[in-house]
């Protein structure tokens, strides 16, 4: 009935345009063929006004049509485009391509043995030029879904070679017999199972108004929408995890360090955990323990001795160095400026850790 109320509304589309023209059989004749597609108000309308328009104005207005060339007889056979640009002459003309055709084949414009890929690809350039959100012609919305009909039937294996078998052209003759006053319905029998919008949705994505998507899963199309969204929280699960891993791991490792490392037995330096104060016997060196030292170490006291002087040594042989290159840079600064003050200044520059390392170590 729709496929009706569509052609009825393109029928009174032609009246008008003849009406301005003066051509009152022409329209006449279109309403009444819109009349009997789908009874409108609007054709009741115009009907009356020619009728009531007087028979010599209908002769006079004849005349300038008679006078037309061929040329501008076949430019009638042409709708032109809506007022307004709501649709063009490749977008009509396509919609008027897809209602002549007899079968999903010539429907895509494919060959009956065209492969997926070449079928899909075909679809997607008729469904962006047919979309009824950017194509307005008349019966657009029609030819959309024959589309949808098409690549949904002909990209399920089972279903088109079911199509295949019994959609023969006898059949499809048989059919247009017994509904001559209209088009052909060439999707009796081989509805898909999955409106158009959501076809066009699943091939494009997202950009027009329908949210469902589908997918074809042993040969049937089940939504996916829910499907897809579960997989996109997992994923975006394990992303985050995947981003939280190194911090996870520098806590465990933290976590497991202070098991597993314990406090030092002495300090060089006195402090709140180490404030009682020791002497090595060999050099003198003083160094600091816990308060419970006595009780809880029950290690080599003369191994320990060794190691704080062997710290302690070494920690002077740093101090030394770095004494000693302050003053060799002095020198080198007083020689290039010529300055004999700051060189006798840099020379006297003290070393205190030198002077204590060579008390310990003389030869070190």
């Amino acid at each position: 009935m729709d496929g009706n109320k569509d052609e009825a509304e393109r029928c009174i589309e032609y009246a008008v345009k003849f009406l301005a023209e003066g051509r009152l059989d022409k329209a006449e004749k279109f309403l009444q063929k819109a009349e009997r597609l789908y009874p409108t108000q609007k054709a009741k309308d115009l009907l009356q006004q020619i009728n009531a328009t007087p028979p010599n104005s209908h002769e006079q207005e004849e005349a300038p049509r008679k006078r037309k060339n061929t040329g501008s007889k076949k430019e009638e056979s042409k709708p032109s485009q809506q007022e307004g640009g709501d649709y063009n002459k490749e977008q009509m003309e396509a919609v008027k391509r897809v209602k002549k055709c007899k079968d999903y084949y010539e429907i895509l414009g494919v060959s009956k043995d065209a492969t997926d890929s070449e079928i899909k690809k075909a679809y997607k350039k008729l469904a962006l030029l047919l979309h009824p959100d950017k194509n307005k012609c008349p019966g657009a919305n029609e030819a959309f879904k024959a589309v949808g009909n098409a690549v949904a039937i002909l990209t399920d294996p089972e279903k088109r070679k079911q199509y295949d078998l019994y959609g023969s052209e006898e059949e499809r003759l048989q059919q247009s017999n017994r509904h001559s006053h209209r088009e052909y319905n060439y999707t009796r029998g081989f509805e898909a199972d999955i409106t158009a919008d959501e076809l066009f949705n699943m091939f494009f994505g997202t950009g027009f108004p329908s949210q469902n998507v589908y997918m074809r899963r042993g040969g049937r199309w089940q939504r996916a929408t829910e499907a897809q969204t579960q997989n996109r929280e997992q994923a975006n699960g394990y992303t985050v995890f995947l981003q939280m891993l190194p911090i996870l791991l520098l806590i465990v490792l933290s976590m497991m360090s202070s098991f597993f490392i314990s406090d030092p037995i002495y300090s060089l330096h006195a402090n709140s955990k180490f404030p009682v104060q020791r002497t090595t016997l060999n050099l003198k060196v003083p160094y600091f323990v816990k308060e419970n030292f006595h009780t809880e170490y029950q290690g080599s006291l003369r191994r320990l001795e060794m190691s704080v002087e062997e710290e302690y040594i070494n920690n002077l042989r740093h101090a030394c160095h770095r004494e000693k290159n302050y003053r060799d840079t002095m020198i080198w600064k007083a020689r290039n400026f010529g300055d004999r003050d700051l060189f006798h200044r840099a020379q006297n520059i003290p070393t205190p850790h030198c002077n204590k390392l060579q008390e310990l170590h003389p030869y070190h």
